[in-house]
């Protein structure tokens, strides 16, 4: 089943290889920070994990991108104590420990993993189904998972134009449809999903989707010349 699933976007990494707090020495840390700041709100906490999460996919070494995704999930974790409920808590759980995951590749190689991740991001659309990010990244999966594994391009496909329609500025729903696009050979789409892709992440400085918006454009247009 392993090699059935080297499409997906989750890679179980061996955290011991880097000299970086674990998530238990994490959630301690955030216990003698609540004592000494004070008890921050479940908001709060959920949107610090979400910075979090995004420094982490801009930062280019290693290590800082581990460190950022094991805060961050510690935050989010804290949150979700504070209130279950909380739909952007258990997305910011999705988004860091998912890029955790996948920090050295995308292949996955956990289906226990893989299966704790997507119940954060069930749960985040379950608590509120018209969170944007989330069903950006349910769509992303539905389109690039094996059937095997609950894939479904055309539903996936669907969600992100959703996306799109629903937040104009939108990056990563575009660079999944221009791949989609490309595989079916309609180029012209493909490329012009992209450059509106590079011209958003740029504009709304995504430099955390500004190499991978810039990458596929290349990508694209050399295919399409």
């Amino acid at each position: 089943m392993t090699r059935m699933m080297s499409g997906v976007i989750i890679v179980l990494m061996m955290v011991g290889a880097v000299p970086s707090m674990s998530l238990g020495q994490e959630r301690a840390s955030l216990r003698q920070e609540s004592a000494s700041l004070g008890k921050e709100s479940a908001e709060s906490l959920s949107k610090k994990a979400l910075h979090e999460c995004h420094n982490g996919r801009s930062a280019k070494e290693r290590k800082i991108r581990l460190a950022h995704f094991e805060r961050g999930r510690a935050l989010a974790e804290e949150a979700v104590k504070l209130d279950n409920q909380l739909a952007d808590g258990h997305f910011a759980i999705f988004c860091n420990h998912g890029e955790k995951l996948r920090l050295d590749g995308e292949i996955m190689s956990s289906v226990f993993e893989f299966k704790s991740v997507m119940d954060e991001l069930d749960q985040t659309l379950a608590l509120d189904p018209n969170h944007i990010d989330a069903l950006s990244a349910k769509g992303t999966f539905l389109v690039r998972l094996p059937w095997v594994l609950g894939g479904d391009p055309t539903k996936g496909e669907r969600m992100l134009r959703r996306v799109i329609k629903e937040a104009p500025d939108a990056v990563n729903a575009r660079l999944v449809l221009a791949r989609s696009c490309e595989s079916r050979g309609e180029h012209k789409e493909a490329v012009r999903l992209a450059e509106e892709a590079l011209e958003y992440a740029i504009k709304n400085q995504r430099d955390d989707l500004i190499p991978e918006a810039m990458a596929t454009l290349a990508d694209l247009q050399m295919k399409s010349s």
